[in-house]
């Protein structure tokens, strides 16, 4: 591949450490980067308002694709600029299936304003049983009832099992919701999520790129889970982390090192 023209790379198992901070070598790298006038956008399943933080350990201020596609937010001007919304239709559809497909299983939604800091109303909506997968302390969310979680419009529904990998839940719900809507994971802690149908972040970084005028040829995306497999298909070269899912590693053009290791900076040292 050539120098590219634009780079985008996951956040959680990628541009992050195990330890979820930028380091200093990854946060130079991505300096000469953008000294270099080439954009660099998040890509990544977390929502707006868990991007700020990130955008500011790596000097960023551009765009990000967040919710696994579902929206497109400006980091400079703390903007949600689109959104792909499931409808409360959709959402009780689908809750429906997963109750047949998964018993037991535990749902949130994940709605967004206007902005990353916040909307009048909450924005991350769960039933009682729901535990947040990335916190091993996390207590039980303040409750609601199911009707709360799917009654209003949500760029992604997560599910939850306590007894099933993320592999498992797919295998078991993957072939009863087909492709109604998009689903994928990001951890294989017994998580699930789902957006609108055709809603990957393919989808959404490559409106992004449209946006800045580059082509999929000139793209370079990183990532590490089944959520990134349609980004490093679509992107002109796409790598993984050596930490990465199988299903990653398995659709990426090259494998670098793990996120422990720098393995994003790695790469990019290649050329800037």
């Amino acid at each position: 591949m050539q120098r590219p023209s634009l780079v985008a790379s996951d956040v959680d198992g990628t541009l992050l450490t195990p330890l979820g901070r930028v380091s200093p070598r990854t946060a130079g790298t991505v300096g000469r980067v953008l000294a270099a006038d080439v954009p660099f956008v998040l890509a990544t399943g977390r929502p707006p308002r868990w991007v700020p933080d990130v955008a500011a350990a790596a000097g960023l201020s551009g765009y990000a694709v967040c919710s696994n596609g579902a929206v497109i937010y400006d980091i400079g001007a703390d903007r949600v600029v689109s959104a792909e919304l499931l409808t409360p239709e959709q959402l009780t559809t689908l809750a429906a299936v997963l109750d047949e497909a998964l018993p037991g299983c535990a749902m949130a939604s994940e709605r967004v304003g206007e902005t990353a800091r916040g909307s009048a109303e909450p924005e991350f909506i769960a039933d009682e049983h729901y535990l947040h997968p990335w916190d091993e302390g996390a207590q039980p969310l303040p409750g609601h009832q199911r009707a709360q979680v799917l009654g209003k419009p949500a760029v992604k529904l997560l599910v939850r099992h306590p007894n099933l990998s993320s592999d498992e839940m797919a295998r078991a719900a993957g072939p009863l919701v087909g492709d109604s809507v998009a689903m994928t994971w990001s951890t294989d802690e017994g998580l699930l999520e789902f957006a609108a149908p055709g809603v990957t972040k393919a989808t959404g970084l490559a409106s992004v790129a449209d946006l800045l005028g580059v082509p999929a040829s000139g793209v370079l995306a990183f990532g590490d889970m089944p959520n990134d497999v349609p980004m490093l298909t679509w992107a002109g070269h796409g790598v993984a982390m050596a930490n990465a899912h199988r299903d990653a590693l398995a659709a990426a053009d090259e494998v670098t090192a793990a996120n422990s290791e720098d393995g994003v900076a790695l790469v990019l040292e290649r050329w800037f």
